[in-house]
């Protein structure tokens, strides 16, 4: 004869049969394990506090409900009526019997501790839009001047070590125009690269293979999405069985 007892504390049935007891612990459901909390910051302490950037303690509850610490950097200057703390700017130099051409920066930056090809970019003003920001910033670093054409909503840079967002703004330079047949730019260290927008990776390839520079890795994903739009779907090779 068997008889059969569920124990509610534990979750557990135990069966009596021939004089032995037989006890079943509850069984393990996937849906156990699933996050029961939402993740939240507790609070944000500043470690260390610079001209331009932070360092901060955060204390926050992960989905699991446990506490945990992360440390990151933030930028000092973001302005209140904006959620994007800075701007880039995608130029296309458009002249006549000329390739389109993709307007860089180069610089060195003291982090690298050497020079890095760059899109045009900078902080947003107090006061200003992104639009405004990017149309500034263009003419400092280059001396162009363009039309914004497109702009990106908010996007973070790098989100395991800091907050910093930017709003990646379009613009179309008509190379034509007398202001923009020689530039002048006012930012005396940064070095205008024009490279062609239809050999965009190829160009970087070959500067990154002659002298020691880093490229920014918004740069590196728009050149090869250049190189996708621009290729041709007869060159399809043959994929392998």
């Amino acid at each position: 004869m068997q008889n059969f007892y569920f124990d509610t504390s534990s979750q557990s049935l135990t069966v009596h049969t021939n004089g032995w007891d037989f006890t079943y612990p509850k069984m393990s459901n996937s849906g156990d394990h699933k996050a029961t909390t939402t993740p939240h910051i507790v609070k944000e302490e500043i470690l260390a506090a610079g001209k331009w950037v932070k360092l901060e303690k955060t204390t926050y509850v992960d989905p699991a409900g446990n506490t945990r610490i992360w440390e990151s950097v933030k930028r000092t200057t973001r302005q209140r009526d904006t959620e994007a703390d800075g701007v880039g700017i995608i130029a296309l130099l458009k002249r006549t019997l000329h390739k389109d051409c993709v307007v860089m920066v180069k610089q060195f930056r003291p982090p690298l501790g050497c020079c890095s090809l760059e899109f045009p970019a900078g902080l947003i003003d107090e006061g200003e839009n992104a639009e405004a920001a990017a149309l500034r910033e263009l003419k400092e670093e280059t001396g162009y001047k363009g039309e914004v054409v497109g702009i990106t909503p908010v996007t973070c840079l790098d989100p395991g070590l800091s907050n910093c967002t930017t709003q990646m703004v379009m613009v179309n330079i008509n190379g034509d125009d007398m202001e923009n047949i020689n530039p002048t730019q006012q930012l005396e260290f940064v070095e205008v690269i024009l490279l062609p927008l239809d050999e965009f990776q190829l160009k970087i390839d070959e500067l990154l293979r002659k002298e020691k520079t880093v490229v920014d890795a918004k740069v590196y994903i728009f050149a090869m999405g250049m190189v996708q739009a621009f290729f041709k779907p007869r060159e399809l090779p043959v994929l392998k069985q």
